[in-house]
C-alpha cells in the first residue's frame, strides 16, 4: 500500500509505502515547483522498472550474459478512448539472437503489464 501526505509548497505531495518514500509534484506553469515526479511519470516508471526487472531476472534464471537492460516508457494520453504506453529495451552483452528474444518476450508478461491490461475499476 502507498500512502501519501501533502506538503508545502502546493501540490508537493510525498508518498511512502512504510519503508522508502519520494515525493511527487506538477510542473511549474501548473502551480507546482518540480520538485518530484509527476504522477503520470510514477506510470511510466513502474511499467519501466517491472520490465527492466523482468529482464534480469529472466537472464539470471536462465544464466545469460546479459550486462545491462536500459527501458524507456512513455505514456501516450492524445487519443480520446484510449491511452497507450509506448516503450524501447536495450540489453547489452553477449547475447545470441535466441537469447534476446527470449529476454524481451520476459519483459512483455511482467506483473505490471499484465496488471494495466486488465480492466480496472476503482473501489472507495
Amino acid at each position: 500500500m502507498i500512502s501519501t501526505i501533502s506538503e508545502a509548497p502546493p501540490y508537493r505531495v510525498q508518498f511512502t509505502d512504510g519503508r522508502h518514500s519520494a515525493l511527487a509534484d506538477t510542473t511549474q506553469d501548473k502551480g507546482g515547483r518540480e520538485s518530484g515526479f509527476r504522477p503520470h511519470e510514477l506510470l511510466e516508471a513502474a511499467l519501466a522498472t517491472c520490465m527492466n526487472m523482468a529482464a534480469t531476472m529472466y537472464a539470471a534464471k536462465h544464466a545469460i550474459p546479459l550486462s545491462q537492460v536500459i527501458t524507456k516508457v512513455t505514456l501516450d494520453r492524445s487519443g480520446s478512448e484510449q491511452v497507450v504506453f509506448r516503450y524501447s529495451v536495450e540489453l547489452s552483452g553477449d547475447l545470441t539472437v535466441e537469447q534476446r528474444q527470449a529476454i524481451l518476450s520476459a519483459t512483455r508478461v511482467c506483473p505490471v503489464r499484465k496488471t494495466l491490461m486488465r480492466g480496472v475499476r476503482f473501489l472507495d
